[in-house]
Parts: structure tokens; C-alpha cells; sequence
């Protein structure tokens, strides 16, 4: 029996004659699997949404005032929150609108943008 043959006869549960294989082997299998799922799931899905929810709950909170970075670098302070979308005031006379979505973080009064939590 050649190789691939072999294959897919271990894919679909069965054994070639001749070869003895125990039904143990493919639960200990799943069993690895659901394992190795599990540690996926702890190790990288949930804090990920984790991070996820404190961000929306951030973006929720701007308000009128607040100091942000948003993406690209640009530092500015919220004149006009609106729904979707905020005015920002980026230098004297200059207000541009940008997405919620692209703010980064809220900066205190005094805070550099290099600063992450007084790292």
C-alpha cells in the first residue's frame, strides 16, 4: 500500500489490514488538540479582547477638552465631539475631523507622547 493511500486511511479513522492501531490514539489526539486550543484561546483571544473593550471604553469617554494622539503621531486637543467622528484642533487656527476609530490614546494635561503609564 503506498503512502498517500496509507494517509487517508489514518484521516478517515481506519487502519490498512495488517496494522494495528487502538481507538486511543485518535482520542488522545482530540485531546491535544483541545489543549493546545485552550492555551490559544488564554494566551492570545482573550486578552486581545480584553484590550479590545478597555480601548472602546477609552474612545467612549473623550470628551470635549482631552488631549489625544491619534494615528499617524498627530497630537491634538477635542474641540467637537459627534457621534462618529471628532474635531480636533491641532495647532492655532487649524481643526480637522478624524474618526473615532483613530485615536490611539488620551494623554494627560502635561504627558509626552513617548510615556505609556509611567513606563
Amino acid at each position: 500500500m503506498n503512502f498517500l493511500n496509507s494517509m487517508m486511511m489514518l484521516g478517515m479513522g481506519t487502519t490498512p489490514a495488517g496494522q494495528g492501531q487502538s481507538q486511543g490514539g485518535s482520542g488522545m489526539m482530540m485531546g491535544y488538540m483541545v489543549i493546545i486550543f485552550a492555551l490559544f484561546y488564554f494566551m492570545m483571544i482573550r486578552p486581545q479582547q480584553k484590550r479590545e473593550k478597555e480601548r472602546k471604553k477609552m474612545i467612549e469617554a473623550i470628551k470635549s477638552g482631552d488631549r489625544i494622539l491619534f494615528c499617524g503621531g498627530m497630537i491634538g486637543v477635542v474641540a467637537v465631539v459627534k457621534e462618529q467622528t471628532l474635531t480636533v484642533k491641532i495647532s492655532d487656527n487649524v481643526k480637522i475631523d478624524i474618526a473615532r476609530g483613530a485615536v490611539v490614546r488620551v494623554l494627560d494635561k502635561d504627558e509626552a507622547p513617548g510615556e505609556i503609564d509611567g513606563k
